[in-house]
């Protein structure tokens, strides 16, 4: 029986499977993954069809303007300091260690930080919000509009700093699906808003302050999801604990570096573009990026759903389970971003030729580059994931700071020596030595387990599926149809080929036995559930 200070929640039905998901990794992960493409796809349908009605109703300067004001909120995402995502690596430890004394005392600790600091940032969000004539070449109208749009914006962003908490109890106790369901249900509504608001003949301020109030209202959702995943949270002031504070700041800060880490290596190519070779060059850029950023927020989900799990193995000290994680959180990765990388590669000329036009196949030889990146940044995703999950963190942040810093320089120098090629050349060196000599090895030395196997195992299966497949595409591309919805058509057939490959021969049958029986396993689960359910 488990006993609880005075003044913790008491009376609620508590399942027994509260401190553990024995059995359940599989289901939980493939539940998260499946809800998180969901949310993708929803989140990019949306996207594609708001943009061009919202210029519509709006105008091309007032949308201008929106986006222009709401981009300076972006930078409040580092104002959590890390934090946040330290957060779901301790609920995750103390889950696996049962103490729900640590995981209220951290929960409470970090809410309050919070709130102090969404105080400071919206105090600093008015101070800009005033002055935003001096930051922008604005007309007085555009000014007065875009300070009640800044407000009224900031709102949601400072509030959502201490309901982040509640987030990352979810996140900690392998619910992530629970977070996206509800993320699913907001940008339908705000979308649906979005339409009424400007049918209904209002304006910018208006759409922006009704949107708002919606968001605002989730946040209250993912306070009842935390409650649901952690039935005995307990947020108070008497919980908070300066030593939690320093405890979770130890691993904080280093996740504050990654993150910083992670900011220059996706702005800094941009910037020295800029700098280097013009603005028009980054438009040509801006195509290449936008293609190999669907690949990678399509391919990169599952290594995140994995970080939960690998600190509850970590913090057992499950070796076997750890391995497994390693080889298969990097084979599913690889096996979805292999493709599609490939495949983006082979058609880039076609695919930028009929999207944007050949004024734009500048971009064809950034392509081909940046798709071996993001294959490389997918592959060893799971091997960091696992470092940073198993408390070798300070190694991924000096790494990253260091990967961050030689992008900076090396496409500095080579933009001057081969222009854009050459931008996209100083990201791949520092990325693949990083990722492939120090993440991947590292990784393996914790889970005991041989780089070599490792290959053989979680590599090259997902590898020489594309070999016949890229051949045979690279062969027909020239003949083919040049319109878009043909490439697109082709490019699926392409998908399929190399699935069928990997899953009918390079899989091995043991591997598929395997994966049959977690399917298997799944699907009886899922049954099961839907029992009980109707029962």
């Amino acid at each position: 029986m488990l006993s609880l200070p005075r003044g913790w929640p008491s009376g609620r039905r508590i399942s027994h499977d509260l401190w553990s998901d024995a059995g359940k990794h599989t289901s939980l992960i493939a539940r998260n993954v499946a809800v998180e493409y969901i949310a993708i796809a929803v989140n990019l349908t949306l996207g594609v069809a708001m943009l061009p009605f919202n210029i519509r109703h709006l105008g091309q300067a007032a949308y201008g303007l929106w986006v222009l004001v709401t981009s300076l909120t972006t930078y409040f995402s580092m104002l959590d300091f890390g934090y946040g995502s330290a957060q779901v690596k301790f609920a995750a430890q103390y889950r696996a260690r049962a103490d729900a004394i640590a995981l209220n005392e951290i929960a409470s600790t970090l809410f309050f930080l919070f709130l102090g600091i969404a105080a400071l940032a919206y105090a600093v969000a008015g101070v800009i919000a005033f002055n935003l004539e001096h930051i922008f070449h604005l007309s007085p109208d555009q000014v007065a509009i875009g300070r009640k749009v800044f407000l009224i914006v900031s709102v949601n962003v400072v509030l959502g700093l201490p309901f982040s908490v509640f987030g990352g109890v979810v996140n900690g106790f392998q619910r992530y699906y629970l977070n996206n369901t509800i993320a699913i249900t907001t940008s339908v509504l705000v979308a649906i808003a979005n339409v009424m608001v400007l049918k209904m003949g209002y304006g910018i301020v208006e759409l922006v302050a009704v949107t708002t109030a919606i968001r605002v209202v989730s946040l209250l959702a993912y306070r009842r999801s935390a409650y649901k995943a952690f039935p005995l949270l307990s947020i108070r002031w008497s919980h908070v604990r300066l030593t939690r504070l320093k405890e979770v700041t130890g691993f904080s800060i280093f996740l504050l570096a990654i993150d910083v880490a992670s900011k220059i290596n996706y702005s800094a190519d941009t910037m020295v573009i800029g700098a280097v070779l013009g603005t028009a060059a980054i438009a040509i850029w801006s195509v290449a990026a936008r293609l190999i950023d669907v690949t990678r927020m399509l391919t990169g989900v599952v290594s995140r759903f994995l970080f939960p799990t690998i600190v509850d193995s970590g913090t057992r000290n499950r070796l076997d389970q750890l391995r497994t994680l390693l080889v298969e959180g990097t084979r599913l990765s690889l096996a979805a971003a292999v493709p599609m990388a490939a495949i983006t590669a082979v058609l880039g000329a076609p695919l930028v030729h009929a999207w944007v036009g050949p004024k734009f196949s500048g971009s064809v030889p950034v392509i081909w580059i940046l798709a071996i990146v993001v294959t490389i940044r997918i592959g060893a995703t799971t091997a960091a994931t696992m470092l940073k999950g198993c408390g070798l963190h300070q190694l991924v942040a000096w790494h990253s700071l260091a990967l961050a810093v030689s992008n900076l320089v090396l496409s500095i120098i080579f933009a001057r020596m081969f222009g854009l090629p050459g931008v996209a050349l100083g990201t791949l060196l520092p990325v693949a030595v990083v990722c492939l000599l120090v993440y991947v090895p590292a990784a393996c030395h914790r889970a005991e387990l041989s780089i070599a196997l490792f290959f053989r195992t979680a590599v090259w299966p997902t590898l020489w599926p594309m070999l016949p497949v890229g051949l045979v595409l690279a062969y027909t591309r020239r003949s083919g149809d040049p319109r878009l919805i043909s490439i697109i058509l082709t490019a699926a057939v392409a998908g399929i080929a190399y699935a069928m490959l990997f899953v009918g021969l390079a899989l091995g049958s043991d591997a598929r036995l395997w994966y049959t029986t977690k399917l298997k396993s799944l699907w009886r689960s899922r049954a099961a559930d839907g029992h009980v359910t109707t029962a």
